[in-house]
């Protein structure tokens, strides 16, 4: 199926990438926002409810890839997941108290789980591993377009009626994204190569394929080496990446309480405008470039970053630095299914080491955002800004010395054994 066809499902996955970027990663950034300027929660506790939904998140993460696997509802699954996040975030008004919050949050993270590996599985059972580096590269875009749009909506909206808008726009995206999981026919998702499935011979037909549903999904992480160096290095990445702009949406609050929200849309809008074409390019270029050369390059972005922050507290100063997280997070989310699609290609373990991986990453985005909340109280955001830029430069060290390339060519995949079929 060409890839750059403009109806049916290459259609519908446009629009459920746009309209579900809203929606995966729950309140993001604007918690921080919602809990320091309407709630005044010191830095400390919006940190530690933001490591608990984190870590509830990372909990659900491999089962969720191994549901993903298995099923063959995958559409639902979708839906379900969108709905349990929005009503887990609406109702966050409504809430006082630390543990109410904490609750809700984590329930909207374990939720979460399901949205990237589901989208990727459905993506791969559409288009198959051939254009799927370029399929991929076009949700993101797709992805941060959406992103961009939503944030655009939520600043301008919050200039009027307070930070609380952020909670029904997240509502009006969701229930748009259902009907964009509806719009794609069940019939043109494989599930068998959206599980990595294609090519591999199994006798006696697809039951035979019970096989591949043998190992946990940290033990898939633990027989690839090649996996387990890149999940060290996205450790790392999201260590270094999850706390900066909530940091950044902080310290913006504090110049001007008013703007807090605003300035923070402004924020996402400008990485996320930078996102779009370099998601393209990744997609365009992954399979000429490889992966190795093009990940090392969002590690370093990465570091940079952290370490322009502390130089000015001007707003425009942040909002400028922070456009370079859509040159990282752009690459990053371009690349990352692509990788665990080459490492897994054949043994049918594509969602569940996508889930795998997203556990030990997200154990890097809670460790990121609870240790970032204690160095600011006690030492100053600057302080926080360079050591996550010093966590970045080590995982970019770590990728550059020890991770191989990838991209498949003609060769046969350098990650997983296929398992062998039964006897």
């Amino acid at each position: 199926m060409p890839l750059l066809q403009t109806s049916g499902p290459h259609r519908s996955l446009d629009a459920l990438n746009f309209f579900l970027a809203d929606v995966r990663d729950g309140l993001g950034p604007y918690l921080a926002i919602y809990l320091l300027s309407v709630q005044h929660w010191n830095e400390a506790s919006i940190g530690l409810v933001m490591a608990i939904a984190a870590i509830a998140g990372i909990v659900a993460q491999t089962p969720a890839g191994a549901l993903i696997d298995r099923s063959t509802a995958k559409r639902g699954l979708m839906i379900a997941a969108a709905i349990v996040v929005t009503a887990s975030s609406v109702t966050l008004p409504l809430l006082q108290s630390f543990e109410a919050v904490a609750a809700t949050q984590a329930l909207a993270g374990a939720a979460g789980a399901i949205f990237a590996p589901a989208v990727a599985a459905v993506t791969l059972g559409i288009v198959g591993p051939r254009a799927f580096a370029r399929r991929t590269g076009r949700n993101e875009a797709f992805n941060h377009a959406g992103n961009a749009v939503a944030a655009m909506l939520a600043g301008v909206s919050a200039y009027f009626f307070g930070p609380i808008v952020v909670f029904w726009l997240m509502a009006a995206m969701a229930v748009a994204s259902i009907f964009a999981t509806l719009s794609i026919p069940a019939k043109a998702i494989d599930d068998r190569v959206a599980r990595g499935l294609d090519g591999v011979e199994e006798p006696g037909g697809p039951s035979q394929g019970s096989r591949h549903d043998q190992p946990s999904g940290f033990k898939v992480l633990l027989t690839c080496r090649p996996l387990l160096i890149f999940a060290a290095a996205t450790v790392l990445f999201h260590f270094a990446n999850a706390a900066m702009l909530p940091l950044v949406g902080q310290k913006l609050t504090l110049v001007n309480q008013n703007l807090g929200t605003t300035l923070m849309s402004v924020c996402i809008v400008a990485a996320q405008i930078v996102m779009v074409p370099v998601a393209i390019l990744v997609g365009h270029k992954a399979d000429v470039w490889g992966r190795k050369p093009i990940f090392a390059v969002a590690l370093g972005v990465l570091a940079l970053r952290g370490a322009l922050y502390p130089l000015s507290d001007n707003p425009y100063w942040l909002v400028g630095v922070q456009m370079l997280d859509g040159v990282g997070a752009g690459i990053f989310g371009a690349l990352f299914p692509l990788v665990v699609a080459d490492l897994t290609r054949g043994t049918g373990h594509f969602n569940i080491s996508q889930g795998a991986i997203a556990t030990a990453t997200g154990i890097g985005g809670a460790l990121s955002t609870a240790l970032a909340g204690v160095i600011v109280v006690t030492a100053g955001y600057s302080a926080a800004f360079l050591a996550l830029a010093g966590v970045a430069a080590v995982g970019l060290v770590l990728f550059v010395v020890m991770m191989p390339e990838t991209r498949q060519d003609e060769a046969p995949p350098v990650g997983l054994v296929p398992a062998a079929p039964a006897e």
